[in-house]
């Protein structure tokens, strides 16, 4: 597959992944190589990319817990604080290797580390492949409050080797299946009708669509990088989606969701409310329902839910003057952003959606 060229990023796929990264440490004559991994990626990736590694440079492996729970600023401090105490210098090299919460965490430990050191994202999980790979997008969470802590910074290089995703459990992989889903919901029908039938793809058939979510997101980006107006679409389920996530996070009994359970949820919502105030087809949204359904367990959220899960909209990124702003489709590859939604419709979709 083609490397593809992102503002200063350049994002390179299996093989030639690591033609690039070490001819990257060759050209920058980088003083340290400072790897972060959680234990998941410690166990099963970081021996493969340290055998296609040649450098005689000091390398340093850092591990931090996994999971959605440790993306905070206390993460962060221990990071920072070994960073020092290991002597890492601003002709350091930073190297990511894990899911969102690896590269969005290192991201923004390497940019704000003396002002900023060079970083390499290497995404190991379908999600972070498709979504945390292009954009520039680093950062924590603030409590139980998704990505409120970050700065818009890229990596020198994204490498998307798709063997790791041999190691991913069925539950990670759906969920990156989800950013891919809504990919295909805000660009158009050609590439949404690809996931009609997923048990007719193969790893080919994967890697390419891989390729082509990158390409769309990249397109997205590029038009804007500081999320004006476009870059507001490839937030299409994301309100609500992201406060379901941290309202499930936060409370004591209950299972935390992944971040693509939360957003397929999230998606579901926002066609019945796209269907109440943008006339998107209503025969759209019980297809789009139905096929979500058929990959994705259904979530009890209780009525007694709901207040609460409404309240958390108010810390949506995309919000201002006071506004909650969603992303709605007119159809299929064509969204309205910047919509106000009254809270009985979100109540409507809640009930559409537990039918």
């Amino acid at each position: 597959m083609d490397s593809i060229k992102a503002n200063n990023s350049v994002i390179h796929f299996n093989n030639n992944c690591y033609t690039h990264i070490n001819q990257h440490i060759e050209k920058n004559n980088f003083s340290k190589i400072f790897i972060l991994v959680d234990e998941n990626t410690h166990q099963y990736c970081l021996t493969k990319f340290l055998e296609k590694l040649k450098t005689d440079k000091v390398i340093e492996v850092i591990e931090i817990e996994s999971g959605e729970i440790n993306k905070n600023i206390d993460t962060c401090l221990g990071v920072w604080n070994t960073l020092s105490e290991l002597d890492a210098d601003r002709k350091s090299l930073m190297i990511n290797i894990g899911g969102g919460v690896i590269t969005d965490l290192g991201g923004f430990v390497a940019c704000t580390f003396k002002r900023g050191i060079s970083y390499v994202n290497i995404p190991t999980t379908l999600l972070s492949m498709v979504d945390a790979s292009v954009g520039g997008k680093t950062g924590v969470d603030l409590g139980h409050l998704k990505n409120q802590i970050g700065v818009i910074s890229n990596p020198d290089l994204v490498l998307i080797d798709t063997q790791y995703l041999d190691t991913l459990p069925k539950d990670q992989m759906r969920s990156g299946l989800a950013e891919m889903l809504k990919h295909g919901l805000i660009t158009g029908e050609g590439y949404w009708n690809k996931f009609e039938d997923l048990s007719k793809l193969n790893l080919n058939d994967l890697d390419e669509l891989i390729h082509e979510s990158v390409i769309i997101k990249k397109n997205v980006v590029e038009e804007d990088p500081f999320e004006n107006g476009l870059r507001k679409t490839l937030n299409f389920g994301h309100t609500l989606g992201h406060a379901i996530e941290s309202y499930f996070l936060s409370h004591p009994k209950k299972t935390t969701l992944l971040h693509g359970e939360a957003i397929v949820i999230g998606m579901i919502l926002a066609s019945y409310i796209s269907s109440k105030l943008v006339e998107f087809p209503e025969e759209t949204t019980e297809s789009i329902k139905k096929l979500f359904l058929s990959y994705y367990d259904k979530v009890e959220i209780k009525k007694t839910d709901y207040p609460a899960i409404i309240e958390l909209l108010k810390y949506d990124k995309k919000n201002n003057h006071g506004d909650i702003n969603f992303v709605l489709l007119e159809s299929i590859g064509k969204c309205k952003i910047d919509c106000l939604v009254d809270n009985k419709v979100i109540i409507d979709a809640f009930e559409y959606y537990a039918k």
